[in-house]
């Protein structure tokens, strides 16, 4: 991997700062964003190579081989802007869906659709295969976005086992790590966690991510070596079927009371603009979605090239 500079570094922060603020939304993934700003693959290369080889480098080469052989520096760039927009983010992000839903979610829509075009270019070759793994993709991640959450879990077992299965989530481009937290009813105790500084369940939900992250990476790593368009197809499924679940004008049909006590949107349909009960902002949503789209090209153009 090559050296990054400074500048591309700081570029890397922020990409890593979109992750994070991407993963604290239901139904939008980080690892969408890693995809769309050319991260994704590097990513999961350089978990992959965090085992016993690693260590092994460590002990007879030393600790700068063994750093430069995992990317430590590209980790620690990346999770820093990660974990700055976690900590930062969210009050801010939970404020805007609370009173400007609309247009975040415009935003958002706007973004995915423009990470479609892109990431769909890098199938070489649209086969039979893969045409039915993109099909299947969307099908899996839009029936995701339609279930409801059947659960609320406040045991230290139950939060390590969300945190092991939102991160494989997390990593999936269309797949909503946040969302799955949703749906198992561990939301909410992990955002309170957070904004309460409560470092033991923190902690526990971080070890939860970190074996679920070093499990699934490998997965993902011997798919995009076996199966590479395949893959992709399916990750590009994936992220159009997560489109219902960030159409921005929705019609609430039920509420649920958040860990603060206060009633909160449940069971929510799409409608048309022209069918939303309040202000639609139809221009304001559109520059919005505008806006997102554009902002996939510019992380594209700082991403590091491939040689």
């Amino acid at each position: 991997m090559a050296k990054r500079t400074l500048l591309q570094n700081s570029v890397l922060t922020f990409k890593g700062m979109a992750m994070g603020a991407a993963d604290v939304v239901p139904g939008v993934s980080g690892g969408t964003i890693a995809f769309i700003s050319g991260i994704y693959e590097e990513l999961i290369d350089s978990i992959n190579k965090i085992n016993l080889g690693a260590l092994k480098i460590w002990k007879k080469e030393g600790f700068k081989s063994f750093w430069e052989y995992i990317n430590g520096t590209f980790f620690v760039f990346l999770f820093t802007g990660i974990g700055i927009s976690i900590v930062s983010l969210v009050k801010l992000l939970t404020s805007l869906l609370e009173f400007h839903p609309v247009l975040f979610w415009s935003f958002f829509f706007g973004l995915i659709i423009a990470s479609v075009w892109l990431i769909s270019k890098s199938v070489t070759k649209w086969s039979i295969g893969s045409i039915v793994s993109l099909v299947i993709g969307t099908g899996i991640a839009y029936y995701i976005t339609t279930i409801q959450s059947v659960a609320n879990v406040d045991s230290q077992w139950f939060i390590f086992f969300s945190g092991a299965l939102a991160i494989c989530a997390m990593i999936l481009p269309g797949v909503s790590g946040a969302f799955i937290l949703l749906l198992l009813g561990s939301y909410d105790n992990v955002l309170t966690a957070i904004t309460e500084r409560d470092l033991v369940l923190i902690a526990i939900f971080a070890a939860g991510c970190l074996i679920g992250l070093l499990s699934f990476a490998r997965v993902l790593k011997f798919l995009f070596t076996k199966y590479m368009n395949i893959t992709v197809a399916l990750l590009t499924g994936f992220m159009i079927g997560s489109l219902n679940k960030v159409w921005p004008w929705k019609k609430t049909i039920e509420y649920r009371i958040n860990s603060h006590g206060e009633e909160v949107p449940f069971i929510q349909d799409n409608v048309l603009p022209s069918n939303f009960d309040g202000e639609g902002q139809l221009w304001i949503a559109i520059t919005c979605a505008v806006l997102g789209f554009l902002i996939i090209f510019t992380l594209e153009r700082f991403a590091p090239k491939k040689s």
